[in-house]
């Protein structure tokens, strides 16, 4: 008779690694992980430091961890009145806000100072940045300007930088405080304008298709008075466009090999841009379905190309 004990055990177990992983946003936050991680290769390169690379990981993906963690205790009333996001672990009941708290403080605090002892200053402070501009600028401003989008995606751009400093090690000892001059590097250029790009027409087809959800949220998005969908549809376009262009900027600094990377890229980016032109001439929730999907693709296959072309 005391058998099922285990099988209530185990089930109450899952369920609380499914609500970690959904108050961690662990499937958003592997993006900080994959941009991070190509951003270091990239600008290592024959001189890798794996464990330098493996405590830049760390670091960086526990304080996204905790931003995830902070940005849900902010929204735990607007998510409590949209459908896709009423069943999280807050706004559903199943953690406490004041634990949810301790768990995004730690996970938070230890990612920084993790990063101050075993990478570098640059990469903890650019972390840090990273957190303020999420969670101070960008999680309040959704509900006051559709220009949050933006600034959202300065604050997902960030983590490229992240791992493009942790991959400069060390400061040697006659070096200045904050190493500036990382971030003016082509390398990390294109990668931060590549993530902020990318990011547009992706949560710009998100916004349109749940358009009815962050009304009923109280979030200002572009997509929100938009119900034909013109407005977003050419600002996706644009963004699309705007990609396509930024694959000359890697070739005309020499830091790809062009032949490889030029035409591969810019097929690549025609793809994405043509299925943004659908969404602009038929705007629809198959369309922007398809867009949104077209971005997920996009992303893993131009940072490969990039890693495979990269000098």
């Amino acid at each position: 008779m005391s058998e099922p004990a285990p099988t209530v055990t185990a089930s109450a177990a899952n369920s609380t690694l499914s609500d970690l992983l959904t108050l961690t946003k662990f499937r958003l936050s592997a993006l900080v992980i994959v941009t991070t991680f190509v951003a270091f290769w990239l600008r290592a390169g024959a001189h890798m430091n794996v464990w330098l690379l493996v405590n830049t990981i760390i670091g960086s993906t526990l304080a996204a961890f905790g931003a995830a963690v902070f940005n849900q205790l902010m929204e735990i009333e607007p998510d409590s009145r949209m459908t896709r996001t009423a069943d999280r672990p807050l706004p559903a009941g199943r953690i406490s806000p004041s634990a949810a708290f301790a768990i995004g403080w730690l996970l938070s605090t230890v990612g920084l100072i993790h990063l101050v002892h075993r990478v570098n200053i640059e990469a903890a402070i650019l972390t840090a940045l990273t957190l303020a501009t999420y969670l101070f600028i960008y999680t309040p401003l959704k509900k006051q300007s559709a220009s949050n989008t933006l600034v959202g995606a300065v604050s997902g751009a960030l983590p490229p930088l992240i791992g493009w400093a942790g991959a400069a090690g060390v400061q040697v000892p006659e070096a200045s405080y904050f190493r500036w001059s990382l971030l003016i590097e082509p390398g990390a250029i294109y990668l931060f304008a590549l993530l902020f790009l990318w990011q547009l027409p992706h949560f710009l087809a998100i916004n349109w298709m749940y358009r009815d959800e962050y009304r009923r949220g109280g979030f200002v998005m572009l997509a929100n008075d938009d119900e034909l969908g013109e407005r977003t549809s050419r600002h996706a376009l644009a963004w699309a466009i705007a990609m396509l262009l930024l694959m000359f900027y890697p070739v005309a600094y020499g830091l790809v090999k062009v032949w490889l990377f030029l035409p591969v890229s810019l097929l690549l980016n025609a793809w994405l841009c043509r299925r943004a032109i659908v969404f602009q001439r038929k705007p629809e929730r198959a369309t922007a379905r398809r867009l949104f999907f077209g971005t997920l693709i996009y992303l893993p296959v131009i940072l490969l190309i990039t890693v495979l072309a990269w000098k």
